[in-house]
């Protein structure tokens, strides 16, 4: 697998003497992919899997499905604004195809910024996107998701505080202050951006963010986004406990940031042992299965479909490559 040199209709560019960096990058994450899938394969007992299947329903199994591809879909939008946002026209289908994929990658992966970021690159540079532009559209990206997840984080910490403090073992007083903390964060942010002085500057790169109006259809964007992520968790736990959406929400962001601050690829190991003690009133067993269950429905078949995806997509453009 490669990038692609020249695609028809397209015009010729001098090859850079760093070409073959794309190339290698693409055999990398690949080569990558599959060994970690089969590590978390490998690592699976299959009768534990099937017994957590076996003890949801198929309305849960449904309702998983359901909201895993409505988080999917909704991923799509946050390049769909990123690419508004840098004047680049380009097809929803190429749009989808990327986001998908490099989502998928990235949350098994981990190291969104590259894993994601090559991926993205590889789909959209035929199409005449530049490094420097996939570059800007993964970071506006990446802020479309922080600005949800710190919305929806915000607002669970308030709503719930008193039910979120049983959870953490802590006052709801503490609860209300680090949401308020949140709250604050993020007004800062949108009193930023609503200046002109919007600008990130690395090494020469710079990057105009968005302004306030857009800004908060991405966080409107990312809060769904997130919601919609947690419900396929929320679906396949036991009921009959008392557990609110909301408070729930709170304990399922925590346990995002502490994998993410891990590098765990995917917060594997980390996420689960979170939402276990952050769940632990609910009978283990029940927990660990929806778990597992969620691991293999958001994580596991999306990432085998991206990387079937991707192989594809080669394939055709190399056949089209070869095309008269």
């Amino acid at each position: 697998m490669s990038f692609g040199p020249h695609e028809p209709g397209m015009p010729l560019r001098k090859r850079s003497r760093w070409w073959w960096l794309g190339p290698l990058a693409s055999f990398v994450i690949f080569g990558a992919s599959l060994v970690v899938l089969w590590h978390i394969i490998s690592g699976m007992e299959p009768g534990q899997l099937a017994g957590a299947f076996a003890n949801a329903s198929l309305r849960q199994l449904g309702l998983a499905v359901a909201f895993t591809a409505l988080s999917y879909l909704l991923l799509t939008g946050y390049d769909k604004l990123a690419l508004r946002r840098l004047g680049l026209s380009i097809p929803y289908r190429t749009t989808a195809l990327a986001s998908f994929t490099s989502y998928s990658v990235s949350f098994t992966l981990g190291f969104p910024i590259v894993t994601g970021g090559t991926v993205r690159y590889w789909i959209y540079s035929p199409k005449g996107v530049r490094a420097s532009e996939v570059a800007s559209l993964t970071v506006i990206a990446g802020i479309t998701f922080w600005l949800g997840l710190g919305a929806i984080l915000c607002a669970s910490l308030i709503y719930s505080a008193d039910a979120v403090a049983m959870l953490a073992r802590t006052s709801p007083l503490v609860v209300q202050i680090v949401g308020g903390l949140v709250g604050l964060g993020i007004l800062g942010y949108l009193a930023w951006i609503a200046t002109d002085e919007r600008t990130i500057r690395v090494r020469g790169w710079n990057l105009h963010l968005p302004g306030l109006g857009t800004t908060l259809g991405q966080m409107a964007l990312g809060a769904c986004e997130v919601c919609a992520a947690a419900a396929v968790l929320f679906v396949l736990l036991p009921g009959g406990y008392g557990l609110e959406y909301p408070t729930f929400l709170a304990a399922y962001i925590f346990a995002c940031l502490i994998g993410i601050a891990s590098h765990a690829p995917g917060g594997l190991g980390v996420f689960e042992a979170t939402m276990l003690v952050a769940l632990n009133r609910f009978p283990y067993e029940h927990v660990l299965g929806a778990l597992l269950i969620f691991r293999v429905v958001y994580y596991i078949l999306p990432f085998i479909l991206a990387l079937v995806l991707l192989a594809l997509n080669e394939m055709i453009r190399r056949i089209r490559r070869h095309e008269p």
